[in-house]
């Protein structure tokens, strides 16, 4: 049996794990390489409101953590194009509910913020 992790201990690794999921941009280029490879710039225009900065950064944590590939063609220009592994694949599961459920729930949200008065 494999050893258990415990999110919720302070030492565990299983929080650089979350964190990463959870981190502000991981979601969206999860999803965008959903239908297959993209180029870099295939994934700015498709993901509304990252710079490329924080885009590149994004990718590079991804593929440090094995969650997405970096193929570069040698080609006249060289592009690279960015894909989902199969660790990265299998993420595209809890991701999809959790999209779903916020894109379901974005009229509960927004009336009880409604509700609040200092918010």
């Amino acid at each position: 049996m494999g050893k258990a992790y415990n999110v919720m201990a302070a030492t565990c690794p299983s929080r650089t794990v979350l964190h990463r999921i959870g981190a502000r941009w991981t979601v969206f280029v999860v999803n965008a390489l959903d239908d297959g490879p993209r180029r870099f710039t295939e994934l700015k225009g498709h993901i509304q409101g990252i710079t490329p900065k924080v885009l590149t950064e994004t990718l590079r944590s991804l593929e440090a953590d094995g969650l997405i590939s970096r193929h570069t063609y040698e080609e006249n220009p060289p592009h690279v194009e960015y894909a989902l592994t199969p660790l990265g694949r299998s993420l595209l599961i809890p991701l999809r509910a959790v999209r779903l459920w916020a894109e379901e729930h974005v009229p509960d949200i927004e009336a009880a913020r409604a509700r609040q008065p200092n918010l």
